[in-house]
């Protein structure tokens, strides 16, 4: 989108605001399609950087997402965690995974989360 969505804006300055990881939200970004729940980005900055802490070989990274964010006024990026990109009939990875998105370069979205089955 050359401009963002103003309503995927303001989704994203409730979750902010709220400090709520509730919202389910499916993009579509760069032709792939990504599904999960939002989180703010402070949630979402300290999951990473707890993750990156546990890793042998990435822990010297963490301090990077233990940074105070820079508030964007409106937000820019959407922060998905427990998403998946959708591939086919598996989501990819199969547990959820850690997303920042661009909010300019989504061109479809979707409230709620699509599941996927083999049957």
């Amino acid at each position: 989108m050359s401009k963002p969505d103003d309503l995927l804006v303001d989704v994203a300055a409730l979750v902010e605001a709220g400090q709520s990881n509730q919202m389910s939200l499916t993009v579509v970004t760069g032709g792939a399609v990504i599904t999960g729940r939002l989180a703010p980005e402070a949630v979402w900055r300290q999951r990473v950087s707890e993750v990156l802490t546990d890793s042998d070989r990435l822990a010297e990274f963490s301090a990077v997402f233990d940074a105070p964010s820079k508030k964007d006024e409106p937000p820019a990026y959407l922060h998905f965690h427990v998403a998946r990109i959708l591939q086919g009939t598996v989501g990819i990875p199969e547990t959820g995974g850690m997303y920042r998105v661009a909010i300019e370069d989504i061109s479809a979205w979707t409230v709620g989360d699509f599941s996927y089955s083999d049957h």
